[in-house]
């Protein structure tokens, strides 16, 4: 379908066919909304990327459209990328929960542009309007406090986003706008984006309430210390450790950078209750008894720099296991985690700890999204006219899909897209647009918003693989002569003193390729590339590797004086 004048476009940068840089924006005219700005972060395979994001090349060219950026909670896969998108572009205004704000002002903060944002701060009771859409805002259920969902009414018709949600009858904070959600399926909802982060998970997920039960009955048999590793991210988890162990009369020790940013901003804004005296620093651990201490810390995936890995494998400056201590990891292992996390497991039981790790016994986790029977609730209270299965891996967004054809919804009025894939809402029907916005993904190493390209991610993969071949090369350019025969430096990619009879043999290779080259006039770039072809397929043909050839040709000094004077 071809996109009219006054057609609302609905479109995701991020956050679809993947979990993670969660961005979605509706377009109306002259007016455009982003509804979160989220990072994602890194698989093994991409060395060296602190984050990805997000490419903002769309949004820039309609800057002038933006009008607003709705944050839904704090969670980093949701406002980790503001940062970097406030470098690229203007945003007139930021409205977000009053918890997101904190995190978002500590964020803006430290990378010292806390100016370039004005953030409003918004509740389940908010309106926001601009010249097409009008705005509101219903509380969900999520692990972290103040998590909303988004009703945008459009010329078009209705949109909502539910954001991260779950469904829990007794929740440790606030409870869902069930009657809210319900309105809306009576008025009329034409687009749904619903999260779908585990639509292949069955039934009700566990309730918050039945952990904090958990955590409190481990903190009243244990005897010894108890080290607790959980997500900086999950608040209530958080809280429910620290209430767990102020009534069993322990002292809190915080580790972990992201741990304690969340644990000052909780108590702030007086989700956690705790006194200045409930809590410890490292030198005050060793002078009280074991069953008076407790332990917060980050490391429940085994990242290997995290608080708890330290700990396991005796490198933490200030903790070390004691025979006795009590580990519990208040988590479930993020698929492809399961590998690091038995390490830290086992490293751990070495030491002489006992290891309590989330099991159908234990009931020490569960999820803050919504499973298959509450994402089922969810399309039964809203009643949407058209689906966008939304925050999920392909696979979750096509089992979201089948959950809602179970429920009445036609198969032609749901909609599996990619990143970029424009929906178009027009007079209350919606329909996939015959062209797409740039969605790329971009590599963030450190606080550079440009990104990497693919050819540095790239030469960083051969980096790894099969390491770099320098080659030196001195020569006069004045009369096309090598002065010294080239000399071969190797970093990961042979054992030197047992390939020394290779790289002679290497060295000579790529100096008669190079006087071949040199007997007519040459330029640098041409024996640097003489170099590279005659190296690379010789060092292929003996070793089945392809190191990263790096030619370095040095002119002699002599040679360069001519052309100096002339430049002068």
């Amino acid at each position: 379908m071809k996109i009219q004048k006054n057609d609302t476009l609905v479109y995701a940068l991020g956050g679809l066919g993947e979990v993670g840089k969660n961005m979605y924006v509706i377009e109306h005219e002259n007016e455009l909304i982003i509804i979160d700005a989220g990072v994602m972060f890194p698989e093994e395979n991409l060395l060296g990327v602190d984050y990805v994001i997000p490419d903002y090349t769309h949004l820039i060219k309609r800057q002038k459209k933006i009008k607003a950026l709705i944050i839904t909670h704090g969670h980093e896969d949701h406002i980790g990328g503001i940062p970097f998108l406030l470098q690229k572009v203007n945003i007139p205004v930021i409205y977000a929960t009053r918890f997101a704000k904190a995190l978002i002002n500590r964020k803006l903060e430290e990378r010292r542009i806390r100016n370039r944002a004005k953030i409003i701060e918004i509740d389940g009771t908010s309106k926001v309007n601009t010249k097409h859409f009008s705005i509101g805002f219903f509380n969900v259920i999520h692990s972290i406090p103040d998590a909303l969902g988004v009703l945008v009414n459009s010329p078009n018709g209705r949109i909502v986003s539910t954001g991260d949600f779950k469904f829990d009858l007794t929740p440790v904070g606030a409870s869902s706008d069930y009657q809210i959600m319900s309105y809306m399926g009576e008025i009329g909802i034409d687009l749904l984006l619903s999260d779908s982060t585990n639509a292949e998970v069955e039934g009700f997920s566990k309730s918050e309430s039945d952990v904090s039960r958990s955590i409190l009955d481990i903190f009243r048999k244990t005897e010894g210390r108890i080290i607790l590793a959980t997500f900086a991210s999950n608040v209530y988890r958080v809280q429910q450790i620290i209430e767990s162990a102020i009534a069993c009369n322990r002292k809190i020790a915080v580790f972990g950078r992201s741990m304690e940013n969340v644990v000052t901003i909780a108590r702030n804004l007086g989700h956690i209750n705790a006194k200045d005296n409930n809590f410890i620093n490292a030198r005050e651990l060793n002078r009280l008894p074991a069953n008076e201490v407790c332990i917060i810390c980050t490391g429940s995936q085994g990242e290997p720099m995290a608080a708890l890995s330290r700990i396991a494998n005796g490198t933490h400056r200030q903790i070390s296991i004691i025979p006795g201590d009590t580990v519990v990891f208040s988590s479930s292992p993020i698929p492809g985690n399961a590998q690091s996390v038995d390490g830290v497991v086992n490293q751990l039981t070495r030491a002489g700890a006992n290891v309590l790790t989330n099991s159908p016994l234990t009931s020490i986790h569960t999820t803050g999204h919504a499973s298959r029977e509450e994402q089922k609730l969810m399309l039964q209270l809203v009643k949407p006219k058209y689906f966008m299965p939304m925050h999920g891996e392909y696979r979750m967004l096509v089992t979201h899909k089948k959950t809602a054809m179970e429920l009445g919804i036609p198969e032609e009025n749901i909609f599996i897209c990619a990143n970029g894939d424009q929906l178009i809402l027009r007079d209350h029907e919606v329909f996939q647009a015959d062209t797409r916005v740039p969605a790329d993904d971009i590599y963030v190493d450190g606080k550079d918003s440009s990104g990497l390209s693919t050819a540095v991610i790239k030469d960083r993969k051969i980096l790894a693989d099969n390491g770099m071949v320098s080659v030196i090369v001195t020569i006069d350019s004045r009369y096309n002569k090598i002065i010294t025969k080239p000399s071969i430096v190797t970093r990961g990619f042979v054992f030197i003193k047992e390939n020394q009879p290779l790289l002679r043999e290497a060295e000579n290779v790529v100096y008669e390729a190079l006087k071949k080259r040199m007997q007519q006039k040459t330029t640098f770039g041409e024996l640097k590339n003489t170099i590279r072809g005659s190296l690379e397929p010789f060092l292929f043909k003996h070793t089945q590797r392809n190191p990263l050839v790096i030619p370095v040709i040095l002119n002699q000094k002599a040679a360069m004086r001519p052309q100096v004077t002339r430049e002068k």
